[in-house]
């Protein structure tokens, strides 16, 4: 049995109570946080410099997934989605978390500071974690046609080059 804990990239812009929360739900599943962004006392950061921070850690292996937040959770999604291999998914209740997980082989975990609670981050977190990739064959085809898009998209040259 492998006791390594299972690391897991963090990120938020501005330090809350979700993020301890957060760290803590991680811990408690076995999971070694990487955390970016402010802690308690400190001013908020970027949202796309911690987010990009946490993205890395997954693209080079440091990390098996990543959860990013940010005040609505769309910017942390739109920043991770930047990055070629990633399929970040905005979250704001269980029953997506488990489509993101099992329909889209979501790898990132995007989550909103001003709405969710403890109570539905923990229901997210159940449904994220304890769902499988589907390895339907019509589901797989789909996300071997989105890894195309990022494969086609990592190809072309800059603009103006």
């Amino acid at each position: 049995m492998d006791t390594r804990l299972k690391k897991i990239a963090v990120s938020c812009d501005e330090y809350g109570h979700l993020v301890e929360v957060l760290l803590t739900l991680l811990r408690n599943r076995g999971y070694e946080p990487i955390y970016y962004g402010p802690h308690a006392g400190e001013e908020s950061q970027d949202w796309p410099i911690v987010t990009k921070s946490a993205i890395d850690e997954v693209l080079q292996g440091n990390a098996e997934e990543a959860i990013v937040m940010c005040w609505t959770g769309t910017g942390c999604s739109i920043v991770a989605n930047k990055m070629p291999g990633i399929r970040a998914a905005l979250c704001l209740d269980a029953a997506t978390a488990r489509g993101a997980k099992e329909w889209n082989h979501a790898n990132v975990l995007a989550l909103s500071m001003r709405i969710t609670s403890e109570v539905v981050l923990k229901e997210i977190l159940d449904a994220w974690f304890d769902t499988p990739f589907s390895a339907d064959a019509w589901n797989v085809a789909q996300i071997d046609y989105v890894n195309e898009l990022d494969d086609h998209r990592a190809s072309e040259s800059p603009k103006g080059q």
